[in-house]
């Protein structure tokens, strides 16, 4: 929750982006982050999603937004990549806990 939420509410604030898109695209890529740190969330993820033996909880989010059709990018949503260093340090102040 703490990372996955401060960086959809840096990346929606400065950026003016969709809050429920950015969180779909965040998503995975925070569930990568924690995995270690959470690894029965992360199997229990996995198993909700029918993702099989071989594709990770963070995986199986990622496709079954891209199943969807979703926007899967923060390039999707038109963030240029020279907003990035700015997105990184509005996420680094007054940081949430997490895993």
């Amino acid at each position: 929750m703490g990372l996955h939420h401060k960086l959809c509410h840096a990346l929606g604030g400065a950026f003016n982006l969709p809050h429920a898109a950015v969180h779909t695209i965040i998503l995975p890529s925070a569930l990568a982050y924690n995995a270690a740190a959470a690894p029965q969330a992360m199997q229990r993820i996995a198993l909700a999603l029918n993702a099989g033996e071989f594709i990770s909880a963070p995986q199986a989010v990622f496709d079954l937004a891209k199943s969807n059709g979703v926007a899967v990018s923060l390039k999707d949503l038109g963030m240029k990549p020279e907003g990035l260093a700015h997105a990184c340090d509005l996420a680094l102040k007054n940081q949430h806990p997490d895993p």
